[in-house]
């Protein structure tokens, strides 16, 4: 009995023993998923800036409107390891934070160089609201600039180099810590590839050629490409792509965009309304602009406009439209006479012709608005008039967004917002931006169905300081010669003005200083 007792106890402590490396087995398999080098071999070729950089002169590689190059954020990509093991954590969140590549079904409607338009999509089942939002890249509006945009910048006019899979930041993130009142949204981001803000609709005028292989790459740089002008179309097809996957049910549609892709939302946001209105949607649709709210050049240029940096974004977007077959919103195209349409791509003309609900995102100090005017911050000396006119500048566009329902305007020197990872961290009025949106949500949902809006739940958020900086929740600036990061004081000082004649004692007024900007907004 002893013996046959023994050998019971044993056989009952290999069952335990089997039993618990299962369960290590299993836990040890959920971790187990590390991606094998060159796993992420396709990634983006952009990534989101986190603080403020000067731009570069136009003509050079970063164009306009660039500062949010990569708005969807970090990296991306098919991984061979999270597909092989989709079954543990890790990889379920990396799934579920992926947007995926969709190519047009309309094989008519295409990027620059001929090749198929998309967008990336990523579902959340049993969501009924829905943000599509516009990359920015400014644009090309003459064979010689939309050459050198194809040889330098071929993302932005060409799909033959997106990756198949993205992953959002800021307002397009799935995690509900970065992304606090849109993580559960249907998210659909739009690559920029038309280079005409958004606005065209014109074919090429013959097919164009199509590189084969490795050994044709010389060819796509060789000036021969007819180039089409889409943008407007590419956004129609999209919408007609996405009723299969729920959005004529959709409750709520969100068109938004940062910088050319927030005026390309300017341009856009009423024909979407009335494109899901004919399909039979109910969706409110409502737009949401990023660094999109521009205001005209001071600068005087020649008027031929001769070569790239000779040219005001007036200029650019007058001969570009021609270009482009580039179309406007009705109702403000009949507030001008024929030639005077490009008025239109400034917001503050265009707003009050609008149906749509609007939120307006802008830095009071845009980095890319400065550049029109050839002033970099932080890394140039600057005259009293090139001050003068920062200083205006803030005014004009505090004046320009008086009239706009819901806006959020920082006193800072940046460019760009939705997409970054960071954007949950500015505040205006001690209240930050996904909140705004949030209140300007419950407002537009209390006024459609006939309740009173809540109240201290502000959306019309400008801040009140004078200065660039003077919010303390401004992104830091950064000085391009030594990548330090400058005080307010320090910039002043850096960009060689007088500060004196500014009304400023670098050694008795930096305490006030100081003051001013820590109580700024």
């Amino acid at each position: 009995m002893k013996i046959l007792g023994c050998v019971a106890f044993l056989l009952l402590l290999g069952v335990i023993v089997c039993q618990n490396n299962r369960q290590n087995n299993a836990k040890t398999g959920g971790k187990s998923t590390k991606q094998t080098p060159g796993a992420e071999s396709v990634q983006s070729s952009t990534e989101v800036d986190l603080a403020p950089r000067s731009t570069a002169p136009a003509g050079s590689s970063r164009d306009r409107g660039i500062g949010n190059r990569g708005a969807a954020g970090a990296t991306a990509g098919t991984s061979a390891g999270a597909t092989a093991g989709a079954a543990g954590a890790g990889s379920t969140r990396q799934q579920t934070e992926e947007m995926r590549l969709h190519f047009l079904k309309n094989t008519q409607v295409t990027c620059n160089d001929g090749t198929a338009a998309g967008f990336y999509l990523k579902e959340f089942r049993g969501s009924r609201r829905w943000l599509l939002f516009l990359e920015g890249g400014w644009c090309c509006y003459s064979r010689e600039t939309c050459d050198f945009r194809y040889q330098n910048m071929p993302r932005l006019m060409s799909s033959s180099l997106w990756p198949q899979t993205k992953r959002g930041s800021g307002i397009l993130s799935s995690q509900a810590e970065e992304n606090p009142h849109w993580h559960n949204a249907n998210i659909v981001f739009i690559p920029y590839c038309s280079s005409d803000v958004w606005s065209g609709t014109g074919p090429a005028p013959s097919p164009p050629p199509r590189p084969r292989g490795r050994e044709k790459e010389k060819d796509r740089n060789a000036n021969t490409t007819e180039y089409t002008f889409m943008g407007s179309l590419i956004i129609r097809e999209v919408i007609k792509d996405l009723i299969p996957k729920g959005i004529k049910q959709a409750k709520v549609v969100m068109l938004a965009g940062s910088s050319a892709g927030g005026t390309g939302v300017l341009l856009n946001i009423d024909r979407v309304a009335s494109q899901l209105e004919q399909m039979g949607a109910e969706a409110q649709v409502r737009g949401l602009v990023d660094s999109g709210w521009f205001l005209e050049s001071k600068q005087q240029r020649s008027p031929n406009c001769p070569a790239t940096v000779s040219c005001s974004p007036e200029d650019a977007i007058k001969i570009g439209l021609r270009l482009w077959s580039g179309v406007v919103p009705e109702r403000c195209r009949q507030l001008y006479k024929k030639g005077e349409d490009w008025q239109c791509f400034f917001g503050h003309k265009l707003y009050s012709t609008m149906t749509s609900p609007l939120f307006v995102v802008q830095w009071l100090f845009d980095e890319e608005q400065l550049r029109v005017e050839n002033i970099y911050m932080g890394s140039q000396r600057m005259s009293q008039e090139q001050w003068q006119y920062i200083q205006n500048l803030g005014r004009e566009l505090k004046t320009s967004l008086s009239d706009v329902t819901a806006v959020f305007a920082p006193s800072c020197l940046s460019h760009t917002m939705l997409t970054k990872s960071n954007w949950i961290t500015f505040q205006v009025k001690g209240t930050s931006l996904p909140r705004a949106l949030q209140c300007w949500d419950k407002n537009l949902e209390a006024t459609r169905n006939n309740r009173t809006p809540a109240r201290g739940c502000p959306f019309h958020l400008v801040d009140t300081c004078q200065w660039p900086q003077c919010n303390p929740t401004c992104p830091a600036l950064v000085d391009q010669t030594t990548q330090q990061e400058l005080t307010l004081l320090q910039m002043l000082v850096a960009m060689g003005l007088d500060l004196q004649s500014l009304g400023i004692d670098p050694q008795e007024d930096a305490d006030s200083l100081v003051s001013m900007v820590s109580n700024g907004g």
